[in-house]
């Protein structure tokens, strides 16, 4: 009797065991292409900027907002993610690259202009925006109407960005560029006056003039300086998650809530916006 007790014990250990492994078979799988281990895999860790209004903004009681933010948004559910599973990170300009590479965030989608320097480092899915740059001058400063006005200025950009080495290199190479940490720190010396101008896209500028502390203190120049085709970065090789991340951006346009998104964020700071971009990444 004692024996039958205790082959009757293991085996339902056994049972036990196997019904466990089998329950927990797929818990190692996170959503689509989530992450690798531990925690991470129910969620899915994005860069976004947290300074800029309108795009990608971390707002005084914790809150995110912005186009890139429903964009990335988005996306994140069309690889299987809800909002509660999203890590918002910051990306500034200049680290957006070593985010990526180091597997920091799955995505970047923060104003990322693609272009061969980057593409070298990372892949990119899109372009989901097309941006121009310009630029943003004190309202009664009448001083600065194109481009070669800057060479004799002091020029705010932010380190890393593209749109203070397009002024340098092919615009105003005499500009006396500052390049800032961030645009908040370039409004506030443009503000101040220890900056005559702020570069960057036409887009984020206008939801900075669009904020209502700043409004009748600054304007946009009304320049198309270069064109800026915004991505959402990622790891450079992984074909599987470009592939999901343009069909995403694909569906986004066609089911109307790419218009609706920049209607949301943008249309209150009067920019218009251009017709969604074909997508080329990846093809």
């Amino acid at each position: 009797m004692k024996i039958s007790k205790a082959v009757a014990a293991a085996a339902a250990a056994v049972a036990l065991a196997l019904t466990a492994t089998a329950c927990g078979g797929g818990s190692d799988k996170g959503a689509s292409d989530g992450g690798a281990s531990g925690d991470a895999k129910n969620k899915i860790v994005i860069g976004i900027k947290f300074d800029q209004p309108g795009l990608g903004l971390k707002t005084p009681d914790g809150k995110y907002t912005g186009f890139d933010v429903d964009v990335a948004t988005y996306v994140a559910k069309e690889l299987g993610y809800q909002p509660n599973q999203i890590e918002w990170k910051q990306a500034v300009s200049a680290e957006r690259e070593n985010l990526i590479s180091n597997g920091d965030v799955k995505l970047v989608v923060a104003t990322y202009t693609i272009n061969d320097k980057r593409k070298a480092k990372v892949d990119f899915a899109g372009p989901y925006f097309l941006a121009h740059q310009d630029l943003l001058v004190r309202a009664d400063d009448t001083s600065i109407t194109k481009a070669e006005d800057l060479n004799s200025k002091k020029l705010c950009s932010v380190a890393g960005s593209t749109s203070a080495q397009n002024i340098k290199t092919k615009l105003a190479p005499d500009a006396d560029l500052r390049e800032y940490p961030g645009y908040s720190e370039c409004l506030t010396g443009l503000e101040n006056k220890a900056v005559d101008a702020l570069t960057t896209d036409g887009s984020i500028l206008a939801g900075y003039a669009a904020q209502e502390n700043n409004k009748g203190k600054f304007k946009l120049a009304g320049l198309s300086l270069s064109n800026e085709p915004y991505g959402i970065g990622l790891k450079k090789g992984d074909k599987d998650l470009q592939t999901k991340v343009n069909a995403a951006l694909k569906k986004m346009v066609e089911d109307g809530s790419w218009q609706k998104a920049v209607d949301a964020n943008l249309g209150p700071a009067g920019y218009k916006a251009e017709p969604a971009p074909q997508i080329t990444e990846g093809s």
